[in-house]
């Protein structure tokens, strides 16, 4: 949830603006993937953003005891999907560039279309910070 908070702080910062909703005031087709992915899932929360002037919905959700968040266009498409896991589950190039950073407090699979990358909260001299890592190790920001 904090690397959520950090992302929604780092989307209004760029422009986006955030707002709660409740699932009767989706879209049809956002209701729809919702329903669908809450199946096996707890639902944790709904929000609406616009970003540059596109419109999308984060659904917020826990599965098997870990956080699993997905960004859905208003056709009810699943843009982005972000689910918690485990530094042992990551690749050796991410887990090498991420050593160095500092103790990593939490990690994330992003996977967004085919592309799949990670994101992680480290803690280094008492300092919290979030850094992407693209599946090559190559560091985003």
């Amino acid at each position: 949830m904090k690397l959520l908070t950090t992302l929604t702080a780092v989307a209004l910062l760029a422009g986006a603006a955030e707002t709660k909703v409740k699932l009767a005031d989706l879209p049809v087709q956002v209701q729809k993937t919702v329903q669908e992915q809450t199946k096996n899932a707890e639902l944790k929360g709904l929000s609406k953003e616009v970003e540059n002037g596109k419109t999308f919905y984060e659904i917020e959700t826990i599965v098997n005891g870990k956080s699993r968040d997905l960004l859905v266009d208003p056709s009810g498409k699943i843009i982005e999907l972000e689910e918690a896991t485990t530094l042992e589950s990551v690749p050796a190039a991410v887990k090498a560039a991420l050593a160095p950073k500092g103790k990593i407090l939490k990690i994330e699979t992003v996977t967004r279309g085919k592309a799949v990358s990670y994101e992680a909260v480290v803690s280094k001299n008492g300092k919290k910070s979030e850094i992407a890592v693209e599946a090559d190790g190559t560091i985003k920001k």
